[in-house]
C-alpha cells in the first residue's frame, strides 16, 4: 500500500487524478504539458474508449492505473466481485492502451483484506493519497481546492484530484503555488 513517494533528495509531490477519462482530460493534459508536470491517472474502465486521448497521456509521460470498472465501494463486495472489478478493468485498459497496468486505487479509498488479496493476486500495487483536495465538493468555490492542498502540503505527498471542470480551472494556480513552495513533481516508478 502506497500513500507517499519514495525517498528523494528533493521535496517532491505527485498529482493523481481519479474518475476519468473525462471530457476535461485534454484541458488537464494541456496544463500539465505547459507546466512540465507528470501525473498519474486512475481510470474507470467503463469510461475508456479508444477515442479518448490516452495515447497523448502516455506519450507525454503520465501513467495510468485502474480505478475499477464502475467505481463501487469495494468493501461492499465479496472477494470474487472485487477481483472481477479489478481484473476486468485492467484487461480493458491494457487492451486499449497496450500498456501494463500495475497500480490500483480503490474507489473512495475504501478497501479491506479481500481488496488487498485481489490486488496482490493481480500484481497490482494499491495507491492511496496523503492529501485530499476535496475538489469534488468545491464546484462553486474552486480556489478552496488550492487552499486545501497547500494547507496540507508536505514532502512526498500524493495529492488526490479528480478530472473535473473546477479542478482544471485551478490546476495552473495549484501547480505554480506548489512549485513556489520548492516542490518538484514526480511519479511512482
Amino acid at each position: 500500500m502506497i500513500t507517499s513517494l519514495p525517498e528523494s533528495k528533493d521535496k517532491t509531490v505527485m498529482l493523481s487524478f481519479d474518475d476519468g477519462p473525462s471530457s476535461v482530460l485534454p484541458e488537464i493534459l494541456d496544463i500539465l504539458k505547459h507546466e512540465n508536470v507528470p501525473a498519474m491517472f486512475f481510470w474507470q474502465s467503463k469510461l475508456l474508449y479508444p477515442e479518448r486521448p490516452w495515447k497523448r497521456l502516455i506519450q507525454e509521460g503520465h501513467k495510468i492505473g485502474t480505478h475499477t470498472i464502475t467505481h463501487p465501494d469495494m468493501t461492499s463486495l465479496d472477494y470474487k466481485a472485487q477481483y472481477r472489478q479489478m481484473a476486468s478493468s485492467v484487461k480493458t485498459i491494457e487492451s486499449i492502451t497496450g500498456q501494463k497496468v500495475t497500480y490500483f486505487r480503490p474507489p473512495f479509498g475504501q478497501y479491506d483484506e479481500n481488496t488487498k488479496r485481489a490486488a496482490e493476486e493481480l500484481g497490482l500495487t494499491v495507491v492511496l493519497w496523503k492529501i485530499a483536495s476535496i475538489d469534488w465538493e468545491l464546484k462553486n468555490n474552486p480556489q478552496q481546492i488550492v487552499d486545501n492542498t497547500l494547507h496540507h502540503l508536505q514532502d512526498k505527498s500524493i495529492i488526490l484530484l479528480h478530472e473535473l471542470e473546477q479542478t482544471a480551472e485551478i490546476l495552473p494556480s495549484l501547480i505554480q503555488s506548489i512549485k513556489q513552495e520548492g516542490y518538484r513533481f514526480h511519479l511512482l516508478s
